[in-house]
């Protein structure tokens, strides 16, 4: 059975912005849904939207990397790779999953010149709460719009 994928944008973007367009026309059975509001509501509305499903693969970008980070900390059976894009996991949101042992493959991006969301922050939580943990710190910002497009998408969200 293939993986559901789903892309999960961040604070102030949209499913239409740069990365949900990407995936749209290179993975058009790929979940892009719009999340608004604070946490809490963005999170009720990915429980909706993924209820039921499994043999999960989240692409999560900055504050999507949150949402995608802590639902996989709250599914661990359902989800089979996270893909994190500079994710957020540096916030106070996070503090409560940092430190957990959560084994699922974790494949994290992250700009050394993002200004937005600090690597050297990021990286400390992902290493003690991603045991399964592949960091790639790229010559990019924080939307590391140079480095996705030639991302191994084929390979990261293969079965």
């Amino acid at each position: 059975m293939t993986p559901t994928r789903v892309f999960i944008h961040g604070l102030e973007s949209t499913s239409q912005g740069t990365k949900g367009i990407y995936f749209r026309e290179h993975y058009p059975e790929m979940i892009i849904e719009d999340y608004t509001g604070p946490l809490e509501a963005r999170m009720e509305k990915l429980e909706a939207v993924l209820a039921g499903k499994d043999k999960l693969i989240l692409v999560g970008s900055s504050y999507g990397g949150l949402m995608a980070a802590i639902y996989a900390c709250l599914h661990p059976e359902k989800v089979r790779r996270l893909i994190l894009l500079a994710p957020a996991i540096n916030l106070e949101e996070f503090e409560s999953y940092a430190g957990q042992t959560l084994t699922t493959p974790v494949h994290l991006y992250h700009g050394r010149q993002d200004d937005v969301v600090p690597p050297g922050e990021v990286r400390p939580v992902a290493e003690g709460t991603f045991p399964n943990l592949t960091y790639h710190l790229v010559e990019d910002d924080h939307s590391l719009h140079g480095t996705f497009p030639g991302m191994p998408w084929e390979e990261l969200l293969k079965e």
